[in-house]
């Protein structure tokens, strides 16, 4: 399950991706917010998403704010979830091949929509590479998160 999140600063371009997964036959969830509301904060939907994607290895979350900063930062606080912004195609990729990021942080204020479009496509489209260096680094993130 891919499931959504932005603030007021990504809520149009989140909507707009809705139509592109469904037209990809992805399955997704919008977790909010479901509303353009000027005063949100970014800080409760990468909460929420974060929550809902480390529950399931398969499970992605893909999330829309103005610098896609905030969101990752406040997603990564959740154990399990490896948030990154994405804003190339090729950042994306290797967000999945190394570090098997399940998170994606869409900086909306800095991408027109065909490039989000993409960045997306192939940031859900690309695999983990399972080397053993990238194994050993994933545990070692793990590591410290059961250390708070």
């Amino acid at each position: 399950m891919i499931y959504l999140g932005a603030d007021h600063k990504g809520y149009k371009l989140k909507e707009v991706i809705k139509n592109y997964l469904s037209g990809f036959g992805y399955k997704f969830e919008d977790l909010g917010n479901k509303i353009f509301d000027k005063e949100d904060d970014y800080v409760d939907f990468a909460e929420v998403v974060a929550k809902k994607v480390v529950k399931n290895a398969n499970n992605r979350g893909v999330l829309f704010c103005g610098s896609g900063t905030g969101m990752m930062i406040a997603a990564n606080k959740i154990a399990g979830a490896r948030a990154i912004v994405g804003f190339s195609e090729k950042i994306v990729k290797l967000s999945r091949q190394h570090n098997d990021s399940n998170i994606l942080s869409i900086p909306s204020d800095f991408l027109k929509e065909k490039e989000a479009v993409k960045i997306i496509k192939v940031w859900l489209s690309e695999k983990f590479s399972k080397e053993k260096r990238h194994i050993r680094r994933i545990k070692k993130i793990e590591k410290i998160e059961k250390q708070k």
